[in-house]
């Protein structure tokens, strides 16, 4: 695992800005698997589609990301609108 975090570090400071590198950006596989994820469910992406891409289940996905469908009310409102015409 250490050669593999090695590896990872040497090949963020080779793709990202020096500016970027500073930051908390990449800094781990996962975090990009956690930022994909959370933009899919932020961005309306449907929970159970985005636990089959993300190889959850839905009960497990709601769990960690919840938080990303935080303030989503008024999107939920408008689809619902939508459903009903």
């Amino acid at each position: 695992m250490i050669t593999y975090s090695r590896m990872w570090q040497q090949a963020r400071k080779v793709a990202l800005a020096p500016e970027l590198h500073a930051t908390p950006l990449a800094e781990t596989p996962y975090t990009l698997r956690h930022a994909a994820v959370s933009t899919w469910l932020a961005g309306g992406v449907d929970a159970t589609q985005v636990a089959a891409w993300a190889g959850h289940s839905v009960e497990v996905l709601l769990k960690v990301y919840a938080k990303c469908l935080h303030g989503r009310d008024s999107a939920a409102r408008v689809a619902m609108g939508k459903a009903y015409q």
